[in-house]
């Protein structure tokens, strides 16, 4: 385990320069904690993920699957997969909503887990982490989803690029191909929903979904103070 959670002295500046927290390398590349006045920012591979300055499309990403989640046919709590841990929003709210049951989050990245549990994100996460519902499965999310038996989840959260158009590392791609899409409504329920965060609207993406037997395919957007909106895509498999 690294050293606490020091910044740069180099870096302490009293402007809005960024203060690294941590740099680690694994087995995906690097990926960096910064933080900036009272905002924390998490960096792939120099390529800017998300921060906390705001947190309302992650917010989205959970609420607008449970509201298009119809009640599974034994009247049980929903299981949802959250894809990529983050900076804790996504879990966070899902934890607070006691309509779902068991809340199982893949994240591929130690550092970021041990950010949560060890680090200064706990302050967003540590109560999510702390629900007897939740469980951090520490593996790729691509191979999880391929992986998971039939069926087993109601609700699959996906946030693990900037996007269906934009992602972190090569591999993430067949996430989002038709092969990927299969897996996502395989590893669903009939009637599950399946959301997917992304920087910006994807018609694309939405014409892929419907290809891949999605039904109900939409778009919700969060409006941003600069540039095209963040957006929520919405899809759900039928019986």
């Amino acid at each position: 385990m690294p050293p606490p959670y020091e910044a740069d002295p180099v870096e302490h500046a009293a402007d809005r320069r960024p203060m690294t927290l941590e740099r680690r390398t694994g087995p995906f590349g690097e990926v960096v904690l910064r933080r900036r006045e009272d905002t924390y920012e998490i960096i792939a591979n120099g390529v800017f993920l998300m921060d906390t300055s705001d947190g309302r499309s992650e917010r989205l990403l959970v609420n607008a699957a449970l509201a298009a989640l119809r009640t599974p046919p034994d009247h049980r709590a929903p299981h949802l997969l959250i894809g990529g841990l983050g900076v804790g929003f996504s879990l966070a709210e899902a934890a607070a909503e006691p309509r779902w049951g068991r809340i199982t989050v893949v994240e591929r990245e130690a550092a970021v887990i041990d950010w949560h549990r060890e680090g200064p994100l706990a302050e967003i996460s540590a109560a999510a982490l702390a629900d007897p519902r939740t469980e951090i499965a520490h593996t790729d999310l691509v191979a999880h989803v391929r992986a998971a038996p039939p069926a087993s989840y109601d609700a699959l959260c996906l946030d693990i690029d900037n996007g269906p158009d934009w992602t972190v590392t090569e591999d993430n791609d067949g996430l989002y191909a038709p092969t990927g899409l299969a897996a996502c409504r395989a590893a669903l329920a009939p009637g599950g929903v399946l959301a997917v965060w992304s920087a910006q609207p994807s018609s694309v993406f939405e014409t892929t979904l419907r290809n891949a037997g999605f039904t109900g395919v939409r778009t919700e957007e969060i409006a941003v103070a600069r540039g095209v909106p963040d957006v929520v895509h919405l899809a759900v498999r039928g019986a």
